[in-house]
């Protein structure tokens, strides 16, 4: 079995079809994590961009944040306009209260809160924004969930993990508050095989044995087949899961 290590860096190994096939989040949720007069943000563990594109359409200035050099590699080339830097979310290469809003999408979960949570207080302006939140198929909505095979034999993927894994835990010092919390629900079409597909992006696939992961993969198509004989697009239900907080004042 894969170590988390290993599977935290294990993404940049499909690093375009993670970009092609992983799903960005709901359009109305990135509303609801923006501040007011929003002018520049940070999308840290930015993977190749999904959410730091969705931010760029709203905010005239992005930074992406991230460790993986292949991924940025993607990242670089399918966000023109976006600043893109190597760095982490304990080690942000920006400086002190240079930025509106910090954002993490589906990364917070590798990162080490005790490090991350001062680093992004470090960024952020007095009354800036720090966001985290995750995309996937709506569990909540109960659809297929004989999908859900992981490498093991048991009925678990990330893909369809709630997305509030990466809810945040504030510590009691006094460097956030007005913590919120909300969920957006929304559906995507895709056809059986990219639905396949994304299931072989999330790190329990990609670092499983050649042999459990050609069975987990199988195991969904097989379900998806029978279910929607027809083929064609099916309505994907999904749900982004969204976590905001404000910077206190200094001082």
């Amino acid at each position: 079995m894969a170590t988390r290590q290993q599977r935290a860096t294990s993404f940049g190994t499909v690093a375009s079809e993670y970009d092609r096939l992983r799903s960005g989040p709901a359009d109305e949720a990135i509303g609801w994590l923006l501040p007011a007069d929003c002018r520049a943000v940070v999308d840290v563990g930015a993977g190749t961009g999904k959410l730091s594109r969705a931010l760029a359409a709203r905010v005239p200035r992005v930074t992406a944040v991230e460790p993986d050099p292949r991924m940025r590699a993607v990242l670089a080339v399918r966000s023109p306009g976006v600043r893109v830097l190597a760095g982490t979310g304990e080690a942000i290469p920006l400086p002190d209260a240079s930025v509106d809003g910090v954002f993490v999408s589906s990364a917070w979960h590798w990162m080490d809160p005790a490090l991350a949570i001062p680093e992004i207080a470090r960024v952020l302006r007095d009354g800036g924004r720090f966001g985290v939140l995750g995309t996937g198929v709506d569990r909540e909505a109960g659809w297929l969930p004989g999908v859900r095979r992981s490498p093991d034999g048991g009925e678990r993927d990330e893909a369809w993990d709630r997305p509030g894994r990466h809810k945040v835990e504030l510590p009691a010092d006094g460097l956030f508050g007005n913590a919120q919390q909300r969920e957006f629900t929304f559906t995507r079409p895709m056809t059986i095989d990219e639905l396949v597909d994304m299931l072989a992006t999330y790190s329990r696939l990609i670092t499983a044995t050649p042999q459990d992961r050609t069975a987990a993969l199988d195991h969904a198509r097989t379900v998806l087949t029978e279910r929607y004989a027809g083929g064609g697009e099916l309505d994907v239900p999904m749900r982004t899961w969204c976590w905001r907080a404000d910077r206190a004042v200094r001082g």
